[in-house]
């Protein structure tokens, strides 16, 4: 990997941002670096983290509740999960022994305003040199487009969910 290391944010509507940032800790893992990957708004057990347990070099920690929340009833419990995510990444990134760190949901933190944009940005910013940054979620904001080095936006095109399918274990969740 090169040594500046680059941002990336993986934004959308459409179905896989969390997907496409495990499919690059499972190719960097391959390859024997170690990943962080920080779940925002999560705290309900995905069947992802299963498997990624079995990989010694992907540590995965999580910042949210078990109750999927709307923007309208965040609380300051949820903000304080969130302010604890940026600290342990703040953390992780300043030691260096994970050279890829994931922000999983980080964007829809900033639409529902649980955190401020000026906090995340500036952890962005002071991102080490040779650390590989990935930033999903829906509702990116431009700023955090314009900083990054490669955005990937999700568009929805068809999803059976608009059928009445719901999250099926193994698929969506």
């Amino acid at each position: 990997m090169a040594s500046k290391g680059y941002i990336h944010v993986y934004t959308g509507d459409g179905k896989g941002k969390t997907t496409a940032a495990l499919g690059l800790a499972l190719r960097s893992a391959g390859h024997g670096m170690g990943v962080f990957i920080g779940q925002f708004m999560k705290g309900i057990r995905y069947g992802e983290l299963n498997a990624l347990e079995l990989i010694p070099s992907i540590e995965v920690a999580q910042f949210g509740d078990e109750v999927c929340i709307r923007k309208e009833e965040v609380t300051d419990l949820h903000r304080a999960h969130a302010r604890e995510g940026l600290a342990v990444i703040k953390e992780v990134m300043r030691r260096g022994d994970h050279p890829v760190v994931i922000m999983d949901e980080i964007c829809v933190t900033l639409w529902f305003e649980i955190l401020s944009l000026e906090e995340v940005m500036a952890l962005v910013k002071a991102k080490p040199a040779g650390i590989e940054l990935i930033l999903t979620g829906r509702k990116a904001p431009q700023e955090l487009i314009e900083i990054a080095d490669l955005v990937t936006e999700m568009k929805e095109i068809k999803h059976y969910y608009t059928q009445g399918v719901l999250a099926r274990d193994g698929v969506e969740r």
